[in-house]
C-alpha cells in the first residue's frame, strides 16, 4: 500500500485500550510529565523535544526551569543566557522563538500560558503539533496531536505501512483523526492519554529500524504484522542527512565557540575552528547566517551571543 492510501483495517477501540493501559505502567519518568510540572514547564518540554533526543533535553529543561521557572522571567532574560543555556540542543532558532513566546504570554496573557491550541498557534515560534501538545498535555485538551513517533505508530497499527514517509500528508492526517478517541469520553481522557500512550510506543518500542514487536501490547492487532511486515517501499523510505561536514555542524561549532569564548575573533571562528573537512566558504556562509538569524552579533572584527559584551 502507498504512503497515500491509509486505512483503517482493525477497529481502534481494542488498539486504545492496549495502548493506554501499556503505558501506565511502562511510562518513563520525564518531569515535564509530573503532575506538578507547570503549562510553561510543558511548553518549553515540547520546544527543547523537536528533533532532540529525550536524554539531551531532560538537564537543559531542569536548567531552564530552574533559572527561568515562569514566562516573565524567561522574558526579561539576556539573549546570551539563553543560548548558553539552549547549549546543544540544536536549531538555537528554537530558543529565541520561546523567549519570544515567553514575552507575548506575559504582554497578552498575563503571564499565563495561553489554554487552548488557537490561542497558542498565536505564539511565536508554536505550530500546529505544540499548539495541539501543549493544550494536550498541559490542560487536558482531547487534541488531535501527532509527532514522527506517531505518524510510524499509527502508519503500522492501522495502514500496514512499514514507514510513514518524510511529509505529513492530509490522508495521514485524515488517519489520524478517523482512529482518535471520542473527545467527548471520559472527560477527554482516553483521548489525551492515547496521544502519549502512541507517543511513547514509538519512541520505545515502534521504532524506525527496530521495532520490538514482541514487546508491543498491540501486536496481535497491527495491521502491519498482519500483512506480514512488508518492508518499506521507496516512498517511505527517509534519508538522514549527514552531520559531519553539514552546513548544522560547522553552525554548531560556531555556536559552541561563542559560548565558551564569550566576545571571539571573527577569524578565529573562520580559520581556527577544529573542522579540518570544511572550507572557508561554507565557514563564512554559516557565520553569516547566524548573524541573519539574530544568534550572533558583530562587535568590529569580534562576534559575540547576542548581548554578550555586557555580560560580567
Amino acid at each position: 500500500m502507498s504512503a497515500a492510501a491509509p486505512h483503517v483495517i482493525v477497529s481502534p477501540g481494542p488498539v486504545h485500550a492496549a495502548l493506554t493501559s501499556w503505558y501506565h505502567h511502562a511510562a518513563r519518568d520525564l518531569p515535564w510529565r509530573r503532575r506538578d510540572c507547570t503549562p510553561w514547564g510543558v511548553l518549553v518540554s515540547e520546544a527543547m523535544l523537536q528533533q532532540t533526543p529525550v536524554s539531551r533535553v531532560v538537564p537543559r529543561w531542569q536548567e531552564w526551569m530552574r533559572r527561568w521557572p515562569e514566562p516573565k522571567d524567561a522574558a526579561l532574560a539576556p539573549v546570551a543566557e539563553i543560548l548558553t543555556v539552549w547549549d546543544r540542543l540544536g536549531y538555537p532558532r528554537r530558543a529565541l522563538r520561546l523567549r519570544e513566546a515567553a514575552q507575548t504570554i506575559v504582554d497578552r496573557h498575563g503571564g499565563r500560558v495561553p489554554e487552548t491550541a488557537d490561542e497558542l498557534r498565536k505564539l511565536p515560534g508554536v505550530g500546529e503539533y505544540t499548539a495541539a501538545a501543549v493544550a494536550c498535555f498541559a490542560f487536558e485538551e482531547p487534541e488531535v496531536v501527532v509527532d514522527t513517533n506517531i505518524r510510524r505508530v499509527l502508519a503500522r497499527l492501522f495502514a500496514g505501512q512499514a514507514l510513514p514517509g518524510k511529509t505529513y500528508t492530509a490522508d495521514q492526517r485524515r488517519l489520524a483523526r478517523d482512529v482518535f478517541p471520542d473527545p467527548e469520553a471520559d472527560g477527554g481522557q482516553l483521548a489525551c492519554t492515547w496521544n502519549i500512550a502512541a507517543m511513547e510506543l514509538g519512541a520505545l518500542v515502534c521504532t524506525a529500524r527496530s521495532p520490538a514487536c514482541s514487546e508491543c501490547p498491540a501486536a496481535q492487532l497491527c495491521t502491519w504484522r498482519l500483512a506480514g511486515s512488508p518492508p518499506p517501499t521507496e516512498e517511505q523510505r527517509t534519508r538522514a542527512q549527514s552531520w559531519a561536514g553539514s552546513d548544522r555542524q560547522v553552525r554548531g561549532a560556531i555556536m559552541a565557540a561563542l559560548r565558551i569564548g564569550g566576545v571571539v575573533e571573527r577569524s578565529d571562528l573562520l580559520d581556527g575552528l577544529p573542522l579540518p573537512t570544511v572550507d572557508l566558504v561554507q565557514r563564512r556562509r554559516c557565520l553569516e547566517s547566524l548573524l541573519s538569524d539574530g544568534l550572533a552579533e558583530q562587535q568590529g572584527e569580534r562576534v559575540a551571543l547576542p548581548g554578550a559584551h555586557s555580560r560580567c
